[in-house]
């Protein structure tokens, strides 16, 4: 609670209710069609801006479409959404492109990001190392997120962790990034990780 002077009374208390929520960027990221669209699509509360295009015979033969056959348009620059989490705080979700060819543009789209939700396919686990090793490279906090495709995952969290050498300390989830609740628990790991981040950089 803050007080602040008031004309006529003395002091005048504010709620946090009357500020707008503090904005937090958080990126999506992930390879070829693990669903970063959908999960931004499924809990952003504005309708998301996306920047797809649709898959030609030329660019199917670069993409592996085996595990996604019905998928037929594909993320050029990002994808845009946002959430309000509670009075305090609103996520800005910025979702990148996931074919090798667009990659230069990552680093532009996770500068200022307090954190990442780095999305996996358990059918396809040689197409995540790349995306979970450039935020372990460049040191930005991150959760991963098994995406449940059809509600199943191929492996168990202990041998995805395994099979991509992933930290103890970052936090492993299944999520459904169909589902808005689901995908608000996964973001939330996200923010935690970054949250322990914060306050053990604090402490010292």
């Amino acid at each position: 609670m803050v007080s602040v002077p008031s004309p006529t009374h003395g002091t005048h208390s504010v709620t946090p209710a009357e500020h707008p929520p503090t904005p937090v960027k958080v990126v999506i990221a992930g390879g070829f069609g693990v669903g970063k669209t959908t999960t931004v699509a499924s809990i952003s509360e504005i309708r998301p801006l996306t920047t797809e295009a649709a898959i030609t015979e030329v660019a199917a033969g670069v993409d592996d479409l085996t595990h996604t056959p019905g998928k037929i348009t594909t993320t050029v620059a990002m994808d845009f959404g946002c959430v309000t989490i509670d009075p305090t705080l609103k996520l800005y979700l910025f979702g990148t492109p996931g074919q090798d060819r667009f990659g230069f543009m990552w680093d532009d789209l996770v500068e200022g990001a307090l954190g990442s939700l780095v999305i996996v396919d358990t059918r396809r686990l040689d197409d995540c190392y790349a995306a979970v090793d450039y935020f372990e490279h460049r040191d930005i906090p991150f959760a991963v997120g098994v995406n449940a495709f059809d509600g199943e995952v191929e492996h168990d969290l202990a041998e995805v962790r395994w099979a991509l050498d992933i930290a103890e300390h970052v936090p492993l989830v299944v999520f459904d990034a169909r589902n808005t609740g689901s995908v608000r628990d996964a973001l939330l790991a996200v923010l935690d990780v970054a949250v322990r981040r914060a306050e053990a950089a604090a402490a010292h």
